[in-house]
Formats: structure tokens, sequence, C-alpha cells
């Protein structure tokens, strides 16, 4: 893997995902430096920050055959488990989770040398109106405990289901509101987010102005077909956030980029 953008000549060994909770090998040192905050943990808004890691095909699917992690290669899973390394907490919505089969983060799935002063793995924080995970029951009675983003009007019997299995937040009436979900999270000490998706939630936290960086890979695959795009927001009057291009990686036909959140 070699750095394109700005052009530096760095090339990055890729180190294979397995074993990721030993020593810290020197490609991701190299990665995390590339990877870390510029405005730290804590936006000039005061709020945490918000990191969008997402992949897609090269002509803007975000999923092949119905899962995202059908279009990843090496190189962009040495990514995602740094930047899940990096984080305090992993926002994702409902969908992704039962689409992808999430279960918590194990420990040899994260770089123990990036957590100092963390805890082992960072939390799954799920975002849902309904509460169903009877499709994702690894996520329950797991260590730390998954947090559950909902809203007041959740069902009361699933509410109950999760007593002593999950931390339940409540963040709006009938519809949970992303900005009141975040606001949750910083209270709860978390600094650093990062969502994993799907494309709806990320709409949402576009459409509130809360994405401080977008970290997308570009797989080298032309999956056609009628599959929406990574970011799928219902505001067509939504504004636009502008994007500062930070850095480009290569590998093998794969481009991991990593947008921030322009000043202007």
């Amino acid at each position: 893997m070699r750095q394109i953008f700005p052009v530096t000549g760095q090339e990055l060994e890729v180190v294979p995902r397995a074993g990721v909770g030993g020593p810290l090998p020197q490609p991701i040192r190299q990665l995390a430096a590339l990877y870390g905050n510029e405005a730290g943990t804590t936006t000039a808004a005061g709020r945490p920050w918000l990191r969008a890691n997402m992949i897609s095909s090269a002509d803007g699917a975000s999923a092949l055959s119905g899962r995202s992690g059908g279009l990843g290669g090496p190189a962009d899973r040495m990514v995602f488990t740094v930047l899940r390394s990096l984080a305090d907490v992993i926002l994702v919505g409902a969908g992704t989770v039962r689409a992808e089969h999430y279960g918590p983060v194990a420990p040899g799935g994260v770089w123990a040398g990036l957590r100092t002063g963390k805890p082992l793995t960072p939390p799954i924080a799920v975002v849902s109106n309904s509460l169903d995970l009877d499709e994702c029951p690894r996520l329950l009675d797991s260590s730390p405990p998954t947090i559950m983003i909902t809203t007041d009007s959740a069902p009361q019997d699933r509410v109950a289901a999760l007593d002593g299995r999950a931390r339940v937040i409540r963040a709006g009436h009938d519809q949970v509101d992303v900005g009141q979900a975040v606001t949750a999270l910083a209270d709860l000490g978390y600094r650093q987010i990062v969502a994993e998706g799907g494309p709806h939630l990320l709409g949402q936290l576009a459409d509130a102005g809360l994405v401080d960086e977008l970290c997308l890979t570009i797989s080298p695959v032309l999956a056609g077909g009628t599959v929406g795009r990574v970011v799928a927001s219902s505001d067509e009057k939504a504004a636009a956030t502008p994007l500062r291009l930070a850095h480009v990686l290569a590998d093998n036909g794969f481009l991991m980029t990593r947008y921030v959140r322009s000043a202007d």
C-alpha cells in the first residue's frame, strides 16, 4: 500500500488481520498517524469528533450481494481495524447490524497498542427505533455492554428484555434524533465516534451537520444493480457539507480516501 496523495513516497506493508492484538507493527503506527484527528477529540463546536467509515464500489454501490463486506480487501480491512482501535465508540444503524451480523468488538479485532488509556475494546452503539436484535444475539450480554439508542415510544417489552443485557439510551420520541444521540454518547465520555453506517444513518448524521470526517474506500468493482449510495438522505434541501481531501492510499486497485470537513 502506498500514499499517492499528498505524494510522499510512503509505502506501508499490508499487515494481515490475524494477530492484531499483538505488538504494534510499524505500518500500523504509520496508519494511526495518518488518521489522527486534526481537531483532536473535540470539534470547534465542543461536541465529539464523528468519523464516518464506509466502502463503495467504483460505480458508487454501498454493498455487494447485500453486504458491504463483500467489497473489501486486505488493505481496507487494515484501515478498518486501525479506525476501530482509535475509536471510543462505534455507532451503527440497526439495519446494518442485521445485514452484517454484528457482534461485539473482539480483543483480536483491535490493536491494543492504539488503545492506551481506553478500555480493551470499544462498545457498539446501535441506533434502533424497534430494538429488534433477534438476529444479532451476540451483541447482548457483552463487555463492554452494547448501547441501544432508541426512542421514548420504543416497545416496552423489548426495553424490559434488554434490562441488564445492554445499556438503553432514549433520544427522540417517535424517531431517533441523531443530534440527541451524539450528545448522549458525549455525556458518557465518548469523544471519538466512528459511524460505520448504514447509508440511512449516515444520511441523518450528514443532514444534521454532524459528520466531521469521511473515510471512504473505493473498491475496484463495477457492481451495477440498484444498490443505493453510502449516504442516503430523505431531505432534498439539506445543506451540503464541504470536505477537504486529506490523503489517498492505494493498494491493488483499492483507493482508501480520507476527507475532513472544510473550514470554508
